[in-house]
């Protein structure tokens, strides 16, 4: 009897670990139900991008969904590409959809697959409901996908940590401002960056002890996992995700010792596996490109052209709006972004000092990344004086994969560092991918940490 009762314990508190944050988040994602982020600003934040799906369905109803090669698009009669979609013509899109409109002409935007908007045009052609009710149903699956995924990392916390660490993740990804205005974008399909970490983290778990007999099947579900996400959002972020990937590589490694050549072979299956996905996801995009123009080798052009407008590409080979961004210096991108607000109490507080409200309510990154750096000290140190080695490599393997988890949003801001510079009013979102997850982890193993 007293084994029947422990086994329904454990399987209650197992439900309450993934239902409790999975509906935390649901609501802070769909509805902004704890108001995280200033309301205006969690009601507009991306509408322009998402518009471009809102364009796709309405194109996929009028000519099919692969017509204009499937790409996500806007009804303007200007190249997308070379003038951005602006506040009337984000209007008309959802207008057209919401009233069964069309489009004249539509321009495509050449960067991603618009895998998200062919999906959401199927699910639009198969309900037989009002496209008002289609579109909220279109918010709800996203906002669920994205606290799914959210979730599952929580539980693999849990699983690996401990319920007070799953319980500090849980509050950093509910609180944060930056996962909850993207969380029910259509566009950006928040839970698709995760799916490779999340394959990884589980996978790494489950076959602990028959690691060496995995390496095909590991392969194919990071080449799976990868496409997904490139299929989906597109090469958005894509450094980032590939790196966070790698999080519980680290993680696994310090826990079970692995030695050098267990390292080497294991990240050459993952970068061997990815770069195959991100292959075909640039072909399948070329083709897609080709569709709506002239041909494969158009979309072989704007490829290059992307990358170098995002990266470190010369100014005069590009219009001159892009000169600023070409021009900038990389250290100050990076401090931009470790300077931006976290989470920020003056959503909850009325303080009339301007310094405490810039600097002491607006909890910022670089205020986190001084926190877990002492957390990670005196986690190290707490695990030092704990008997059981176990727990203490699990401290130490947590430590570890924190400070590489930095390199995923640094990778971005270095790496597309033009990119970096122009959209600031975005890409504090990689801080979430996923340093403060695992920092808030360090976090609540230091405070748990048994001396």
């Amino acid at each position: 009897m007293r084994l029947k009762h422990l086994s329904q314990s454990a399987l209650v508190k197992k439900i309450a670990v993934w239902a409790i944050p999975a509906l935390l988040l649901f609501f802070g994602f769909l509805f902004n139900l704890w108001h995280v982020a200033e309301q205006q600003w969690f009601s507009t934040h991306q509408r322009d991008t998402e518009s471009l799906v809102i364009g796709r369905m309405v194109k996929s109803r009028q000519d099919g969904i692969f017509s204009a090669g499937g790409l996500n698009g806007a009804g303007m009669p200007t190249d997308i590409q070379q003038g951005w979609i602006t506040s009337n013509q984000i209007d008309n899109q959802y207008a057209a959809y919401l009233n069964s409109g069309s489009f004249d002409t539509f321009s495509t935007y050449n960067s991603q697959p618009g895998g998200q908007g062919m999906i959401f045009s199927l699910f639009d052609r198969l309900i037989p409901l009002s496209p008002t009710i289609k579109l909220g149903f279109f918010y709800l699956l996203t906002a669920l996908l994205s606290a799914i995924a959210l979730t599952a990392i929580i539980g693999w916390f849990y699983d690996e940590l401990g319920g007070w660490v799953a319980i500090c993740v849980t509050g950093s990804v509910v609180l944060s401002q930056w996962l909850t205005v993207f969380g029910k974008n259509l566009w950006w399909s928040l839970w698709a960056f995760y799916l490779p970490m999340i394959v990884v983290m589980y996978f790494l778990k489950r076959y602990r002890e028959t690691l060496d007999r995995q390496h095909i099947r590991f392969g194919i579900l990071i080449a799976i996992a990868v496409f997904i996400k490139c299929f989906i959002n597109g090469f958005e972020y894509i450094t980032t995700t590939l790196v966070m990937m790698l999080v519980p590589f680290v993680y696994y490694a310090i826990l079970d010792k692995w030695n050098g050549r267990e390292c080497l072979k294991w990240s050459c299956v993952a970068g061997l596996a990815s770069g195959v996905a991100i292959f075909f996801g640039l072909i399948l995009l070329c083709f897609q490109i080709g569709a709506a123009k002239d041909g494969f080798m158009d979309g072989v052009e704007h490829v290059i052209w992307s990358f170098g407008k995002r990266t470190y590409g010369e100014a005069e080979d590009f219009p001159p709006v892009y000169a600023a961004s070409l021009n900038a210096g990389t250290l100050s991108v990076v401090i931009t972004y470790m300077n931006g607000i976290f989470f920020d109490l003056n959503n909850y507080l009325s303080v009339t000092n301007a310094f405490v409200s810039n600097f002491l309510l607006k909890i910022r990154y670089y205020y986190l990344i001084v926190l877990f750096i002492g957390m990670s000290a005196l986690l190290l140190w707490r695990s030092n004086k704990v008997m059981q080695t176990e727990r203490q490599r699990h401290f130490i393997a947590l430590v570890c994969a924190t400070w590489f988890s930095i390199l995923a949003p640094l990778s971005w801001f270095v790496i597309f560092k033009s990119h970096s510079y122009i959209h600031t009013h975005m890409s504090f979102l990689l801080w979430q991918m996923p340093f403060t997850l695992f920092g808030f982890a360090v976090f609540g193993s230091a405070i748990d940490a048994e001396v």
